[in-house]
This record gives structure tokens, C-alpha cells and sequence, in this order.
């Protein structure tokens, strides 16, 4: 044992080891070490590249590269701002232990700074592993100054934990605790979302206007137009190259704000967590036999409905992969309206492929996160209305977020709004009959490591929507080629095919 036990760099080892093994078994967490080796050696190769360039680059800090450096680091540190927020609400919620671990003879300070730091150190992990695999050889290669932006990635990582524990106590003083989980992690969401749809503005706004702003920062890359940055704004930037003022203002701001935050907010996080445990039990409306009155399948499909638009928290994360759809309607809506037909088979079988991939995750929701799997099988309804109902609650919201996108693509092109309304509903339908057909039941909290879904389905839903979206491409150009690829995904789908009884006994198996 390296460190003493009960000490937080030992504790701290145990967060970690308890955050990589999440959701993993052995052969999991191995694939996982060779993924990360491979992935850090590519970085490595990359680095070499760029370090080879740098040497022989006569760079120097402009305000330009100034305000490029310092957007990138803004967008990072808006993602980890999320990611730390999601992180509050899952320790005061999900993990339950806090009420266990301050009963132990540790002291609750050594608890909740290790508790702090393990936000601080997952926010900070993937830009700073990206950027080691980078900057290490860089460093190598005679410019070591930019290992600054890993001191900077560090210092960010404290700021976003620290803010990201104040704006989830603030909203559980605000909104109580059964409301706080819900909103944090549609906040959380919503703002990296935000991050996303900032990107793809340039795609919503004219040709003309994108080629202005193409030239202007052309111009201002090469230093014909010259801009005037607010006082201290290019401090990150000259953080992130090794100037030792900014580096050590902005280090000793972020480990300042993060004890701060640890020393006067300890006790009433341990207060909101104990608060939040108790929360969590939910009063049930009981069932009135009028709720059954117009059959099995009615009943059913208003009940997965219900749950649905109730886990709010949970339907964030699967509307957040729905944002795609946003920029990507945009785009075709004004392809369609200035006459670009040429690149709207693309944006169609691109719509289709997205439409698969939502109601995918939606049917693995209703159909195999079932919290009574067993009450289901032993019930006298018939297995196929279950099962038919469940995939229409993974329908309907699917249906319902194509609506806008699709009429108004209608409007400008009817044969590639039919395409795609084609393609989508035989992309969506294909996905929830094979969600049915190899049910794996499994808990709600598994739904974004998706370790109930076994792999070779995950890659047979994606071949499958490939080959629908290939269709759906050559259908919105008019071809009667369309008919091979739709043939194709529709003899792979019903390849997968399971009969009630196969699906029942290995439920049963399970």
C-alpha cells in the first residue's frame, strides 16, 4: 500500500479505481486500457508532428491567436462546467454513500475533499489526456512552455468543480431536493448543448455572410486587421504557453476558489445530501380501474408515456443526441429554399440514421429498463401488447420531434420530405422491433454506459440504419436503385427476429 489508509490521496485512488470500473467487467475494462494505450499513441505521433512544425515556426502571441486559444479554452471550460454540475447532482443523489462513509472513523472533511477533488479530477481527465498525449512530445522537441496548458487544464478542472458545487446547492436551496437532480442535469445538458449549437451557427445564416466572416478571420490570422482585446483577456492564452504571471495568478485563483468553496460548503453539502436521501421516495398515484378501461395496450402505452415525460433527468440525456436534428434541419430547410436540391438526399438519409439511433435509446428505456420485469412476464396481458405498446412510447416522441423538420422540408422539396419521413419511420421501427426482440432488462442508471445492450446488436441496429439511410439517399434522388439496400436492411431485421416464446424464455434465462 503507497499511502496510509484513510488518507485522501488513498481515498482519492479509490474514486478513481471506483469511477474507471464503472459499469465493466474484466474483458470491458480491458478493452478499455488497450483503447486508451492506442488512442495515447496516436496522440504521441501527432505531437511528434507538431513539435517537428513548431521548431521551425516563427510563432508569437498575437491578439488573434490570443482570442482563438482563450474560445477554446472558454468551450472547454463550459463543458467541464456541465460535466461537474452532473457530477453535484450524482453525489448527492445517486451514489447514496455519503450517509455511510461519514459514520465511518474517517473525518467528514477528508471525505467531502476527496468527494470534491474526484469531480475536479473526472472533469479534467479527457482534456488533459488529450493534451499530454499532445504537448509531451512538443515539450520533448524544444518547446516545453505550452506543458503550461496542462497547469491551465488542471486549474480549470478546480474552477468548474467549485462552481459547479455552488450552482447545485444553490438550486437545492432554491428548489428543494427532489426538484434539484431533475433540473441540474437538464442545466447540465442544456449547457453543453449550448456549446454544440454555438458551433453550427454558421451553418444557419447565408452564404454570403459566411464568406464575410470567412475573410475577416483570414484577415485577421494574418495580421491586416488587427483586434483590441479586453484587459486580461489574453491571460488564459499566455497561461496555456507557460508565462509564469498569468500561469500562477490563474492556478492560485482556481486552488483558492476550490478550498473556499470545500471549507464553507462541507458541512451543508453533507446537510442537502442526507436531505436528498430521503427525498427520493416517491408517493404513487394508485391505479384506478378506469385506467385499464380501453384495453391492455391503451393502458400500457400511457403509462410508459407518463414515465417517460417524468424522468425528466433521464429524457435530458436522450433529447440532448435530438439536438443534432436542429442544426441538421436548418440545413436542409434552406438548401431546400435557395434550390441547393443536390445536397438534400444527404441531410435526408442523415435524418433517418438520427431518427433510428433516438429510438433506440428510448425503446431500450421502455422495454428493457422496466422496473418490474418479472410483475410483466407473470401478468395475464398478453407479451405482444406489452411489447406493442412499448414501442409506440418509443415512437411517439421520436415522431414528435421529426414533426417540425419534416414539414417544413415538405414545403420546400415534397420528395425528399417523403424520402425522409419513409426512411426515419423504417429506421425508428427497425430499431424498437430488435430492442424487443433481444431485451436485456436493466436498470434506469445504466442507460448511458448502455452495458445491457449487448455489442453485436449495437453494430446490427447501426448496419441496419446504414443501409435504410443508403435508401433513403438514392429514394430522395427519384432512383429505383433505393430497393437494394432497403431489401437488405429489411432481410437483416427480420434475420434478428424472435418469436414471443423465444423472447420469453430468455427472459426467463436471465
Amino acid at each position: 500500500m503507497i499511502f496510509k489508509a484513510g488518507s485522501i490521496p488513498w481515498l482519492l485512488g479509490h474514486e478513481m479505481r471506483l469511477a474507471f470500473r464503472e459499469g465493466r467487467n474484466k474483458t470491458q475494462m480491458i478493452i478499455s486500457i488497450v483503447a486508451l494505450a492506442i488512442g495515447f499513441l496516436f496522440l504521441l505521433a501527432l505531437g511528434t508532428g507538431l513539435g517537428l512544425a513548431l521548431r521551425e515556426l516563427d510563432w508569437a502571441m498575437t491578439p488573434a491567436a490570443a482570442a482563438v486559444i482563450g474560445g477554446v479554452a472558454f468551450v472547454v471550460f463550459t463543458f467541464m462546467l456541465s460535466m461537474a454540475l452532473a457530477a453535484a447532482a450524482q453525489a448527492l443523489y445517486v451514489r447514496g454513500d455519503l450517509d455511510l462513509l461519514f459514520s465511518s472513523p474517517l473525518p467528514p472533511r477528508t471525505v467531502l475533499t476527496v468527494r470534491f477533488l474526484a469531480i475536479a479530477f473526472n472533469v479534467s481527465l479527457i482534456p488533459f489526456f488529450l493534451l499530454a498525449g499532445v504537448l509531451i512530445p512538443v515539450a520533448i522537441l524544444g518547446t516545453p512552455q505550452w506543458l503550461g496548458a496542462l497547469a491551465l487544464v488542471a486549474a480549470m478542472g478546480l474552477m468548474a468543480a467549485a462552481l459547479g458545487l455552488l450552482l447545485a446547492m444553490a438550486l437545492f436551496r432554491v428548489l428543494g431536493p427532489r426538484r434539484t437532480r431533475t433540473v441540474a442535469q437538464v442545466l447540465a445538458a442544456l449547457v453543453g448543448a449550448g456549446v454544440f449549437l454555438l458551433f453550427q451557427s454558421g451553418n444557419l445564416i447565408d452564404r454570403d455572410r459566411q464568406d464575410g466572416m470567412a475573410d475577416q478571420i483570414e484577415a485577421m490570422i494574418r495580421g491586416t486587421v488587427t483586434i483590441q482585446l479586453p484587459p486580461f483577456a489574453d491571460w488564459p492564452a499566455r497561461a496555456a504557453v507557460g508565462e509564469p504571471l498569468p500561469l500562477l495568478v490563474i492556478v492560485g485563483l482556481a486552488v483558492a476558489l476550490f478550498v473556499l468553496v470545500n471549507q464553507s460548503l462541507g458541512r451543508r453539502f453533507a446537510k442537502d445530501a442526507a436531505s436528498a436521501i430521503g427525498a427520493n421516495t416517491v408517493v404513487r398515484r394508485r391505479a384506478m380501474a378506469g385506467d385499464f378501461a380501453h384495453g391492455t395496450f391503451a393502458a400500457t402505452l400511457r403509462k410508459e408515456l407518463r414515465v417517460l415525460l417524468r424522468d425528466i433527468a433521464l429524457m435530458s440525456q436522450v433529447l440532448l443526441r435530438v439536438l443534432f436534428l436542429l442544426p441538421l434541419g436548418f440545413i436542409m430547410v434552406r438548401n431546400a429554399s435557395e434550390g441547393a436540391n443536390v445536397l438534400l438526399p444527404g441531410g435526408a438519409a442523415a435524418l433517418s440514421f438520427i431518427a433510428g439511433q433516438v429510438t433506440a435509446s428510448l425503446a431500450w428505456i421502455t422495454i428493457s429498463a422496466e422496473e418490474a420485469p418479472d410483475l410483466l412476464v407473470s401478468s395475464p396481458a398478453p407479451v405482444r401488447d406489452l411489447n406493442r405498446a412499448k414501442l409506440w412510447a418509443a415512437l411517439i416522441p421520436t415522431a414528435a420531434l421529426l414533426v417540425i423538420p419534416l414539414g417544413l422540408l415538405a414545403w420546400f422539396a415534397p420528395v425528399a420530405a417523403l424520402a425522409a419521413a419513409l426512411g426515419s419511420f423504417a429506421s425508428a421501427w427497425s430499431a424498437g422491433m430488435i430492442s424487443i426482440w433481444h431485451q436485456r432488462p436493466g436498470r434506469r442508471a445504466d442507460f448511458q454506459r448502455k452495458g445491457n445492450l449487448h455489442w453485436l446488436i449495437v453494430i446490427a441496429i447501426m448496419i441496419i440504419q446504414a443501409l435504410i439511410g443508403f435508401a433513403t439517399f438514392l429514394a430522395a434522388w427519384l432512383l429505383t436503385w433505393a430497393i437494394i439496400p432497403a431489401v437488405l436492411a429489411g432481410v437483416f431485421t427480420l434475420a434478428l427476429r424472435r418469436s414471443d416464446a423465444q423472447i420469453l424464455a430468455a427472459l426467463r434465462e436471465r
